[in-house]
């Protein structure tokens, strides 16, 4: 499967993706349903006023979360893709202990990400796998991230609006 993503494309699409605090939020509410808004900052401690916001923001820009009246933060259909697409990253790190044996959950959706972000590009779309910096993984984890990096650009081709800067412009 091949999508047409610029390099500048890709990249902001990583970036979001890829941002602890867009994690935090999507999962959240993946795991335990809306969130009023006067409660995101108590169920998200983790994270300063201003990741908070900026995740907010960016997941409300791009579609991935609404505000329910009465209910509050919850996922859209394609925010409650994106947590699928979460915890398949997740379940390729897991299984072949990358970055490390254990890490918290964004720690390993980042890093698939980052296996997978040279490969959005044209150039480099037959060739999902490591970066140089990283060691070497097994056929079998190639194999399997070959199935993730299937995943990832199904969502993103179903939601180009993240990869676009601006989001209105891809709506």
């Amino acid at each position: 499967m091949s999508a047409s993503f610029t390099p500048a494309e890709a990249h902001h699409a990583i970036d979001l993706l890829a941002s602890h605090s867009l994690i935090r939020l999507v999962t959240e509410i993946d795991d335990n349903g809306a969130i009023p808004s006067r409660r995101l900052a108590g169920t998200l401690s983790d994270l300063s006023t201003h990741q908070l916001r900026n995740a907010t923001d960016a997941a409300r820009a791009h579609g991935l979360v609404r505000v329910a009246p009465g209910a509050g933060l919850e996922l859209t259909d394609s925010g409650m893709e994106l947590a699928d697409l979460y915890d398949a990253l997740a379940r390729w790190a897991r299984r072949h202990a990358v970055p490390a044996a254990v890490c918290e959950f964004s720690s390993r959706v980042r890093h698939v990400l980052g296996l997978l972000a040279p490969s959005l590009i044209p150039e480099n779309a037959d060739h999902p796998g490591p970066l140089p910096d990283v060691r070497p993984i097994s056929v079998e984890a190639e194999v399997d991230l070959a199935r993730v990096r299937t995943l990832l650009i199904q969502w993103l081709v179903g939601n180009l609006q993240v990869a676009r800067a601006d989001p209105e412009r891809a709506a």
